[in-house]
C-alpha cells in the first residue's frame, strides 16, 4: 500500500505584513485618509463662502453668501493649500514639487494651519459678539470640515521612520531630563517636530534652463510683496488670523524641503535674486493707500539697516555690542546739528543732504573708533559692559548737555527739534507726489530713499563678508587665540568690524533725524518699550540670524510690526521679546534665516533640518541622492 505524502497547507496570509510599514498617528486606511484630507480641505475652503455671522459688528463682515470676507479670506487660502498638498499625495503631475520627498509632514502642517485659523475666528465670533448664538451654519461647516482635515492629514502614513525617529527623540529626552508636566509637554513637542520634520534625503531638483529659475525667483518675490503688504495692512483679529497662517504654511513648505531648494536657485543666481528684492521693495509704496504703512515701512528699513550694522560686529566677528544703539543717535543728532533746524546750534549750517549723511556716518565711524581702541582687547562679558556702558554715557550725555548740566548743544532733554525735510533737485520729501498715477507721500518719499541707502549697505555687507577681512571676523568668532596663532592681527580685524559697523549706523541715522523731524535723548537707550534701544537690535540679529544679510531685516519687520499690530503687546513688549528669544534658543538657535556654517555649529547632522551634505558656505547640498 502506497504511503500518502501530505503537502503542509499553506499558511493563510497574515493581513499584518501585508499592511503599509508606514503607518499615521490615526489607524485608517491610506486611502481614505487620503480622501478625507482632500475633500475636507475643499469643504473647509467652500465654507468660506457662506455667511459665519448674522451681523457686521465683526470686523470683515462676514454676513455675506458667496464671497468671503476678512479672515475667511484666510481660510480659503489655507483650504485651497490643504488641497494641493493632499494632490501631490497622489502623484499628479504638475503637484509632485510641493513634496518633492513624499513627506506627509507639509499636509499635516496645512492642516493644523487651516484648523487654528478657522477655529480661532469662531471663537473670536463667539467671544467678541456674545455667545456661540451669533454663528450662522457657514461657520460650523466651517469648524467640522477644518477638524477633518486634521484627523484625515494625522492618518496619512508617515515618512519611513517618522513614527520611530519621534518616538525616538521624545524618549531620549525625558530620559536626559526626567519627567514632570513641562518636561511631557516639551517631548510633546520634540515628537511632534520629529514627525512632521523635513525628511534625511530630499531629491534634487530636475535642472532647469535658467530663465525658468529667474522666473521663479521673479514669482516669490511678487508673491513675498503680496503677502508683506496684505500683513501690514491687517489689523487686531485679521492680522492675528494673517500670522497663523504665514507661520503654518512657511513651516509646511520648508517641511517639504521647498526652502532649501529657493536657496540653492537663489545661491546660483545671487544677484538676480537681490535685484528682484529690491525691485519688490520700491514696490511696496505703490501697493498702498495710507501713508501710515509707508511709515511703518520706512523704520523697518531704518532699524533692519542698523541691525544689519550690528550684524557685522556681533554675527561675523563675534563681538557682543550692548550699546549698538548710541552710533544710531551719534548720526542722528550730528545730521540734526548741520541740516538747518532753527534749534540747532548751528542754526545757520544747512548741508546738503548727501553732505550730512556723510557728516553723521563719519563722526559715527570717529566715536567707533575712539571707542573701541582701548576697550576691543577685551573678550566677552568685560567687552559686553563696556559696550553697554558706552550705550548709558552717550544718553547721559546728551541729556545733559543743555548750556546747565553740560555745553550748549544738544538742548538736553528737549532735543533738536524742526528739522527740514530733504530736498534733492526740487523734488521735496515733504510734500506728495504723483508717480504714474499713483500718489507718494512723505512717508513713501522717506522709503525710497531708505531702499537705496539699504541697497548701498547691503553691497558694503557683502563685498566685506566676502572679502580676506570678512574671512578674518569669522576666524576671530570661531577661535581668537587659533586665529591669532595663525598671523591675523585680532585687534586691528575687530577695530575694523567695529568701525564699520558703527559707520552703517550713523548712515541711517542721518535718515531717521529727517523722517521724525526731531532727535531727543530717550530712545537711546539699552531697553525699553519702542525702538530703537539696543535690545530691539540684538534681538533683531538673533531672531532673524546672524550671519546672514536677510535675517536681520526679517528681525526687525517682525519685532517692530508685532507690537505695533498686537496692542494687548504693547504694555508687555519686552517681556513677549525675552519669551520669544527663549523659545528661539531653545528650539532654533541659528535664528529663522540661519547661516549654513552657524546651523552646522548648533546640530548633529541630520538632525532638524540640516541635510547631511550640507555645506559650510550659505549654498545648501540639497540631496545625498543628487550628491
Amino acid at each position: 500500500m502506497t504511503e500518502t505524502t501530505k503537502t503542509p497547507a499553506t499558511p493563510p496570509a497574515d493581513d499584518t505584513t501585508a499592511a503599509p510599514t508606514h503607518q499615521g498617528l490615526i489607524p485608517m486606511p491610506t486611502a481614505a485618509a487620503r480622501a478625507l484630507t482632500l475633500g475636507a480641505g475643499i469643504a473647509t475652503a467652500v465654507s468660506a463662502f457662506l455667511a459665519w455671522t448674522w451681523t457686521a459688528d465683526f470686523p470683515g463682515d462676514l454676513t455675506v453668501y458667496g464671497y468671503p470676507g476678512g479672515l475667511q479670506w484666510l481660510t480659503v487660502v489655507g483650504g485651497v493649500l490643504v488641497v494641493l498638498f493632499a494632490l501631490s499625495g497622489y502623484g499628479i503631475r504638475g503637484l509632485r514639487w510641493l513634496a518633492p520627498a513624499g513627506a506627509t509632514g507639509p499636509t499635516l502642517l496645512a492642516a493644523l494651519g487651516v484648523f487654528a485659523t478657522t477655529w480661532y475666528t469662531v471663537i473670536a465670533i463667539t467671544v467678541k459678539l456674545g455667545g456661540i448664538v451669533n454663528l450662522e451654519p457657514g461657520a460650523f461647516i466651517a469648524a467640522v470640515a477644518s477638524l477633518a482635515t486634521v484627523i484625515g492629514a494625522f492618518g496619512l502614513p508617515a515618512g519611513e521612520g517618522a513614527t520611530q525617529k519621534a518616538k525616538k527623540a521624545s524618549s531620549d529626552y525625558l530620559a536626559a531630563h526626567g519627567r514632570s508636566r513641562w518636561r511631557l509637554i516639551l517631548a510633546g513637542v520634540k515628537f511632534l517636530n520629529a514627525y512632521i520634520g523635513k525628511p534625511d534625503t530630499i531629491p534634487a531638483a530636475a535642472p532647469t534652463a535658467p530663465w525658468v529659475q529667474r522666473l521663479t525667483i521673479t514669482i516669490v518675490a511678487a508673491l513675498a510683496l503680496t503677502v508683506f503688504a496684505y500683513g501690514i495692512d491687517a489689523e487686531d483679529q485679521l492680522f492675528v488670523g494673517f500670522l497663523i497662517v504665514v507661520v503654518f504654511t512657511a513651516w509646511a513648505l520648508h517641511s517639504a524641503g521647498l526652502f532649501d531648494r529657493f536657496s540653492h536657485l537663489t545661491a546660483t543666481n545671487r544677484s538676480f535674486a537681490l535685484a528682484m528684492g529690491f525691485v519688490a521693495a520700491i514696490g511696496f509704496p505703490f501697493t498702498q493707500t495710507n501713508d501710515h504703512y509707508a511709515n511703518l515701512g520706512v523704520n523697518i528699513l531704518i532699524f533692519g539697516t542698523v541691525a544689519l550694522g550690528l550684524n557685522i560686529v556681533v554675527g561675523l566677528a563675534g563681538l557682543l555690542d550692548l550699546g549698538y544703539v548710541a552710533f544710531l543717535g551719534v548720526g542722528a543728532y550730528t545730521a540734526a546739528l548741520v541740516s538747518g533746524s532753527e534749534f540747532s546750534k548751528f542754526s545757520g549750517v544747512q548741508f546738503p543732504f548727501w553732505a550730512a549723511a556723510l557728516t553723521g556716518a563719519a563722526a559715527s565711524l570717529v566715536f567707533g573708533v575712539l571707542i573701541g581702541a582701548p576697550t576691543l582687547r577685551l573678550r566677552g562679558d568685560y567687552l559686553a559692559i563696556v559696550t553697554l556702558g558706552f550705550g548709558e554715557i552717550f544718553r547721559i550725555a546728551v541729556n545733559n548737555m543743555d548750556g546747565v548740566s553740560g555745553p550748549d548743544i544738544t538742548n538736553g532733554p528737549n532735543g533738536i527739534p524742526s528739522i527740514p525735510d530733504l530736498s534733492f533737485f526740487g523734488f521735496n520729501f515733504g510734500e506728495n507726489h504723483d508717480i504714474a498715477g499713483f500718489t507718494i507721500g512723505r512717508f513713501a518719499n522717506y522709503y525710497l530713499l531708505m531702499v537705496l541707502i539699504s541697497a548701498l549697505v547691503v553691497t558694503i555687507y557683502r563685498r566685506a563678508s566676502d572679502s580676506r577681512i570678512g574671512r578674518s571676523w569669522i576666524a576671530i568668532r570661531e577661535d581668537e587665540t587659533a586665529a591669532t596663532a595663525m598671523g591675523i592681527n585680532g585687534f586691528r580685524v575687530k577695530l575694523i568690524a567695529f568701525a564699520l559697523g558703527a559707520t552703517l549706523a550713523g548712515l541711517a541715522g542721518t535718515v531717521s533725524a529727517h523722517v521724525t523731524y526731531s532727535v531727543v535723548p530717550n530712545p537711546y537707550q539699552f531697553a525699553g518699550a519702542a525702538p530703537p534701544n539696543s535690545a530691539f537690535l540684538l534681538a533683531a540679529v538673533v531672531l532673524g540670524g546672524m550671519g546672514t544679510v536677510s535675517g536681520p531685516f526679517l528681525g526687525a519687520a517682525l519685532l517692530y510690526l508685532l507690537p505695533e499690530k498686537l496692542v494687548a503687546l504693547q504694555d508687555k513688549s519686552l517681556l513677549a521679546f525675552g519669551i520669544a528669544l527663549i523659545l528661539l534658543m531653545r528650539f532654533r538657535p541659528e535664528g529663522i534665516i540661519p547661516n549654513r556654517r552657524r546651523q552646522l555649529e548648533f546640530h548633529e547632522t541630520g538632525q532638524l533640518d540640516v541635510p547631511d551634505t550640507t555645506t559650510l558656505t550659505d549654498e545648501p547640498a540639497i540631496t545625498k541622492a543628487g550628491a
